[in-house]
């Protein structure tokens, strides 16, 4: 009963540095690498490992994390140590080093710690779930919609290790608070979540200083829409605690230079390896079937509602409805030949040459007519954080079914809801996943591919 328990969890980081520090020097001692100081060379990798590790968060995992959370951190990690690592050449010195031993030894850790980081991930889950080791108690104060979920996060996610005992519902009549105190001391609760909605300033006050008295975990349920329900950023003006409503990932320059990297390698792999051959096969398809320009250039409305011309592949007759009226289902103005590029989304491929210059990206929120942005603006709430950041040839919105024609007021409620989501979540691994679903999508055929 102590181990499934007992608050063992933070051994779990120091063992794993630890662990880590010791593959990465044995096998360093291990193999042929010829380097002329190995002390100065294990004590190079040593605080490398420790800093980059410490700037990463690496070691830094809660039980609710998700496995992509894991691959990302794991990514970020041995990208910075790469670097560092030939490096070493160069700042001391060097030259008889072998590369290629380098770049093996550099492979080898990589796999090892990744599958040793990625199994003891998974084995802790099993535990929590089978076992039903290192468990944390907890209790739920409120009763609506958000803490219902969580409950039922509590109770279906068995592999997070959340002991589910009680919720306590302040709207209901003989509500007392001293009684919530009382159930989690009795019962050894470590952890306390309060709907911030349903308490009173002085309730809230109260929970506070009993979870800092008796040691107990106190977390708040942000269910108030107004405010409390976006992604907040803490920050300190000199000694002044500000809260900043939005924190957009891709405003860091680091995140912006690798995303920019990634589009311009991505948009020239296109460019060169597919529509260098098949742009002169389309074009033959297209005129011969109906006579105009072989692309289709449309103003669209990119980051910083700036305006700038999307290119595609004609997929229509020439009308002049193409800048006012979206396409529909059946539409007569699709030729023979559009009507397949539009269905397997090669009518879009024209835009890596917008994510080569700059204005649009592989990902992000997709660019609507100027028309349409003007319309939308002034009627759909929020519409207009979409322009903080660069349109993409295909985004979150777009992999879950909300693509194309925009039917009723949910299509487009739902469309900005996943591109705000993308824009305060953003990250390199999100950015792959949704290219990945792109593509199987476009061999399965979608609903509104037309």
């Amino acid at each position: 009963m102590f181990f499934k328990h007992h608050r063992y969890s933070n051994l779990i980081t120091p063992i794993s540095l630890l662990m880590d520090l010791a593959i990465i020097n044995v096998l360093a001692s291990t193999l042929p690498i010829q380097f002329q100081q190995p002390l100065l060379f294990h004590s190079y990798i040593i605080v490398s490992w420790m800093v980059i590790s410490i700037k990463n968060e690496f070691y830094r995992i809660y039980r609710f994390s998700k496995v992509t959370y894991i691959l990302k951190l794991i990514f970020v990690q041995f990208f910075f140590f790469f670097l560092t690592l030939y490096a070493f050449i160069g700042f001391f010195k060097q030259p008889i080093i072998s590369r290629l031993a380098l770049g093996e030894y550099f492979l080898i850790v990589l796999v090892t710690i990744s599958l040793i980081k990625l199994l003891s991930y998974f084995l802790l889950m099993e535990y929590r779930e089978r076992v039903k080791g290192n468990l944390r108690n907890v209790v739920i104060v409120g009763k609506n919609k958000k803490t219902d979920q969580l409950q039922k996060v509590f109770n279906e996610r068995r592999e997070f290790g959340y002991n589910f005992l009680k919720q306590f519902s302040p709207k209901e009549t003989g509500f007392d608070i001293h009684n919530c105190f009382d159930y989690i001391l009795e019962n050894n609760i470590d952890e306390i979540y309060c709907s911030v909605s349903e308490l009173k300033n002085d309730e809230i006050a109260h929970f506070i200083n009993f979870a800092d008295n008796n040691l107990k975990t106190l977390k708040f349920i942000p269910d108030n829409k107004n405010i409390f329900a976006k992604k907040l950023k803490f920050e300190y003006y000199d000694y002044i605690p500000v809260l900043s409503l939005r924190d957009i990932p891709l405003e860091h320059p680091i995140n912006a230079f690798l995303k920019r990297s990634f589009d311009i390698v991505f948009s020239l792999m296109i460019i060169l390896g597919l529509l260098s051959w098949l742009t002169p096969i389309l074009a033959i398809l297209i005129t011969l079937e109906s006579k105009g320009p072989v692309f289709f250039r449309q103003t669209r409305n990119g980051i910083d509602n700036r305006e700038f011309y999307c290119y595609k592949f004609r997929s229509m007759a020439p009308n002049h409805n193409a800048d006012n009226i979206q396409a529909t289902k059946n539409d007569m103005r699709i030729t023979k030949i559009g009507k397949f590029i539009r269905k397997t989304s090669i009518d879009e491929l024209p835009q890596f040459y917008n994510v080569l210059f700059g204005t649009m990206s592989v990902v992000g929120p997709r660019p609507h007519m100027v028309k349409h942005t003007n319309e939308y603006a002034t009627s759909v709430d929020k519409y207009m954080v979409r322009h903080f950041v660069k349109p993409g040839i295909t985004g979150l919105a777009q992999i879950r079914g909300y693509r194309g024609e925009i039917e009723t007021e949910t299509d487009i409620l739902n469309r900005i809801k996943f591109d705000i989501f993308y824009i305060e979540n953003w990250s390199m691994f999100l950015d792959i996943k949704i290219i990945v679903q792109t593509i199987i999508n476009a061999f399965k055929g979608e609903a509104k591919a037309y």
